[in-house]
């Protein structure tokens, strides 16, 4: 049965996955499967009668038998540093080929540091050896060691793990910057306050039924209709809405509303609002009795298209989180909102 190890670890994000920029930089061994796919979405298949030159091909990273001392390990770089807070070891169709126990080591280093050097980092040890269940999501809760950029995954001594996730909070930096289109638009000094990749994060919405939250503030462009954020058909009066808490405190100056993929479910039109409450809990600001700020008075929206807006902004403060209303409902693929970073003046 599979878990839904993100709902599980609500409020963090998986910092490795490859869509979100992580990479298996490098393994000892992989000589049945390769690394690449500890970080592919989903739990990996099994395709019954597929074999390679190799052996058995199987959806997962995979070292040969061990015949004498030592173990494998691969190396990971995360999307963006962040604090690691949960993993996922899932071994899902690893059966007779599991590895018995894993630990994971940590460390902090630029992201374009060689292999060799990161061979030779100081690593701290997150998660200390641990049991693993074959054909089994293996979750660990894990304590807060401090910023990581690099993980290194140990199995103990060979064998095969499907898939790698881990979760955490994405340290705030600007990380993130426009594609070509966006880049345009955006002026000097200005970078994306609400994206998950700078440490923005959904805090709270009215209905995430067809697509998550964070889907909203991802990296890049979404892929199909299922990587937007997408609310249930409204039956009854009233609108949906999203609370981002952004990076950090700033003027948004220039937002995108992107409607990639949403066609005959795009919502009609939208607004964004904004207050100013620093270190404020997510209940204060979904249920607070804050005044919110009008952002981008409500526009009417059009059907897979990105809608730029930035005269149509009104001259606000900075800002530390977001309301975007949809009315009625529907789905929103992305939402950029590039600002100067800033406190308001005391």
């Amino acid at each position: 049965m599979q878990v839904d190890a993100g709902a599980i670890f609500g409020g963090l994000v998986d910092l490795a996955a490859a869509a979100f920029g992580g990479e298996a930089l490098a393994a000892n061994d992989e000589f049945f499967a390769g690394r690449d796919n500890l970080l592919k979405p989903g739990r990996g298949v099994f395709l019954p009668d597929a074999y390679t030159d190799q052996g058995k091909w199987m959806d997962g990273w995979e070292s040969r038998r061990k015949r004498g001392p030592g173990h494998d390990a691969c190396i990971i770089r995360l999307g963006v540093p962040g604090r690691v807070r949960a993993l996922d070891i899932d071994t899902n169709h690893f059966l007779g080929n599991h590895p018995p126990f894993a630990s994971v080591e940590g460390t902090f280093a630029s992201p374009d540091t060689p292999v060799e050097l990161l061979e030779e980092a100081a690593w701290v040890e997150i998660m200390p050896q641990q049991a693993l269940r074959p054909g089994s999501q293996n979750l660990f809760a894990i304590n807060d060691f401090g910023v990581m950029s690099h993980l290194r995954l140990n199995i103990f001594p060979d064998g095969g793990v499907a898939r790698f996730r881990a979760y955490g909070e994405v340290a705030p930096g600007w990380h993130g910057q426009p594609d070509e289109a966006a880049a345009l638009l955006v002026q000097p000094g200005e970078v994306d306050l609400a994206a998950l990749v700078n440490g923005g994060k959904a805090i709270g919405c009215s209905d995430a039924f067809f697509g998550p939250m964070d889907n909203l503030i991802a990296p890049g462009r979404a892929q199909n209709m299922g990587g937007g954020w997408e609310t249930r058909r409204r039956r009854g009066p009233g609108h949906d809405w999203i609370v981002v808490r952004l990076a950090a405190p700033g003027t948004i100056r220039l937002a995108e509303v992107d409607t990639k993929f949403f066609k005959g479910n795009f919502p009609d039109t939208c607004q964004i609002e904004g207050i100013y409450a620093p270190g404020a809990r997510p209940t204060d600001v979904i249920w607070g009795d804050q005044a919110w700020q009008l952002i981008l008075p409500r526009v009417k929206l059009a059907a897979d298209t990105r809608h730029f807006f930035r005269d149509d902004l009104a001259d606000a403060e900075p800002m530390t989180h977001v309301r975007l209303s949809i009315y009625p409902d529907g789905g929103i693929s992305r939402l950029r909102l590039y600002g100067v970073p800033g406190e308001r003046d005391a």
